[in-house]
């Protein structure tokens, strides 16, 4: 059941909405489960009309597909969807790094090296959610360190989507060990100053992400199309 009492300023369409949104993105509601009004209404303790107008919205996000006369079902994820993805990233974060290598500050070195740091000690630890979380943080600070409204923007819609591929492919492939160096490289190139050796290094970096998921998708993530 949701806690209204520390969100009760909020509209409870909202609460509703973010909180059905977490759990795909997450993959506590997995691709291709039914969203039943009745079910999630009584779990979340609210009426059904919130839940249903989330489960529209939702649609239109495309995290969610309403099939006529079958109902709601939280969306597959096919191997074209990873990587329609990630060649929207490529470019994005190949552009965010060459823009950061101009602007980044001394302040900022330091933060991105320790978020690298930190993501490095997660993968030696293997705690996949740490994994995630700070290399969400790493990309994003990327492209904050840019200070391009409009690539953030973007860059925000095109994170919640990778999101869920993340808790997909880091739980159950290893390549996620080689990229500690990776990160590395991206963050010496931004540092350096070379634009075109930052834009290279992060455009590289999802290249062999994506050369990964065509090459071992289906033998990595399952049954997909």
């Amino acid at each position: 059941m949701l806690n209204f009492d520390l969100q009760n300023h909020r509209p409870l369409r909202e609460i509703v909405y973010e909180e059905l949104k977490r759990q795909i993105l997450v993959g506590e509601i997995a691709p291709g489960t039914r969203m039943m009004e009745v079910e999630l209404a009584d779990v979340m303790g609210v009426s059904r009309t919130p839940v249903r107008e989330a489960i529209r919205k939702l649609e239109k996000e495309g995290l969610v597909t309403i099939e006529p006369r079958k109902g709601a079902y939280a969306s597959n994820i096919s191997i074209k969807d990873m990587v329609d993805v990630l060649e929207v990233r490529q470019g994005l974060e190949g552009m965010a790094a060459a823009i950061a290598s101009g602007k980044i500050t001394e302040r900022q070195k330091a933060d991105l090296l320790n978020v690298v740091e930190k993501y490095k000690a997660a993968v030696e630890s293997a705690n996949i959610e740490e994994i995630i979380k700070y290399d969400e943080e790493f990309h994003s600070m990327i492209i904050s360190i840019s200070g391009n409204k409009t690539l953030m923007q973007v860059f925000s819609t095109v994170q919640e989507l990778a999101l869920r591929f993340r808790y997909i492919y880091y739980d159950d492939f290893n390549r996620y060990e080689s990229m500690p160096r990776e990160h590395q490289l991206i963050e010496e190139a931004i540092m350096s100053g070379d634009a075109e050796k930052a834009r290279v290094a992060a455009g590289d970096h999802v290249s062999k992400l994506k050369e990964f998921i065509l090459n071992e998708g289906e033998k990595a993530f399952g049954n997909m199309q």
